[in-house]
């Protein structure tokens, strides 16, 4: 479909109207933690927000792009759900005091939507103009599903490297020894330092960057229209703050769910090939509909999901009854 440079104006007024009521409310008074509560709620705003948005489509474009649209909204929230993982290594690398956290990682997801929205023109305008490119997308989704599987095997840890940014960062400006409150600069001595606080928000909005050299050709995957994987994406990482706080120690829990994404982006990739085969006058390659891709990428969330939390609970049941206990 094609949108009017307003319509995006629009939903990028609207949500940054939301985060700044967000902020404001959790902002107020003295800075405290982001309780379990408050992510709950927020995350269910979030969610009721996003599919508030998907019926919008349906009502105006139909159930064909809003269809896209939830499927690319799903994949991206799965996708960060793995993100997640990396960011509390960089909040426990870092010692960001827990008060400030919820700052951190909002200012770095507003950075990370400005660099993904550049990322997607430039992605939509060079497939328009370049079809191979499907193709790449495509190998690299499989290769990335084939990557995640073998680390898991291989029981590899995720961790977190600084990017050629934070180093640029790190060298370009001097940064106090430690936190100053929530400030990112600081006058000392007549002299204007950074502090730890700006350089973590740099380190968590660069690193959801080249989370997206994953994610972005997955969207591209099930939709084209630039529109949709922008607000796909938007909506995901408005709710990705939230979830960091609601999931907590859960993510722990989720051993399964690399290869419920593995899976997802390996089907992507199929599919991105499948299609373009298809569109090239490859009569036996088949074009994947939008309700069975929706349908294979939400069931395999559900499943993995699932099967990680009843794992969780059988460990920690065999785990109690391997434990002596004690003699009164």
């Amino acid at each position: 479909m094609s949108v009017p440079v307003w319509a995006y104006l629009a939903v990028i007024g609207g949500l940054l109207v939301v985060l700044a009521v967000d902020l404001w409310i959790v902002d107020r008074g003295e800075a405290r933690e982001f309780s379990m509560r408050q992510a709950g709620y927020w995350v269910t705003f979030y969610v009721a927000l996003a599919v508030a948005f998907g019926g919008l489509l349906w009502a105006t474009e139909g159930p064909g792009k809003a269809g896209e649209f939830f499927a690319g909204y799903i994949t991206e929230y799965s996708l960060s759900v793995d993100n997640l993982f990396i960011f509390f290594i960089i909040m426990s690398r870092f010692a960001v005091p827990k008060a400030y956290q919820h700052k951190v990682l909002l200012v770095g997801i507003l950075l990370a939507l400005v660099m993904r929205g550049i990322f997607i023109a430039l992605g939509a305008a060079a497939l328009q103009r370049f079809s191979w490119l499907f193709y790449v997308f495509g190998a690299f989704l499989v290769y990335t599903a084939v990557n995640i599987v073998r680390q898991h095997l291989k029981g590899e840890e995720e961790e977190f490297n600084e990017n050629m940014v934070l180093r640029w960062v790190r060298k370009a400006f001097p940064t106090t020894e430690g936190y100053v409150g929530s400030k990112i600069t600081v006058k000392i001595d007549g002299k204007r330092m950074v502090t730890p606080m700006l350089i973590v928000m740099i380190a968590i909005g660069s690193t959801d960057l080249l989370f997206a050299l994953d994610s972005i050709p997955a969207i591209f995957g099930l939709t084209t229209d630039p529109f949709i994987v922008f607000t796909a994406n938007a909506f995901a990482l408005m709710g990705l703050r939230q979830l960091y706080f609601l999931l907590g120690g859960l993510l722990q829990r989720l051993v399964y769910i690399s290869y419920g994404l593995a899976f997802i982006l390996g089907f992507i990739g199929v599919k991105l090939i499948s299609e373009a085969l298809h569109g090239s006058g490859v009569s036996w390659a088949p074009e994947v509909p939008i309700w069975l891709s929706l349908s294979i990428i939400g069931g395999t969330m559900v499943i993995t999901t699932v099967a990680s939390l009843v794992k969780a609970r059988v460990d920690a049941r065999k785990s109690e009854e391997s434990t002596p206990t004690r003699a009164g």
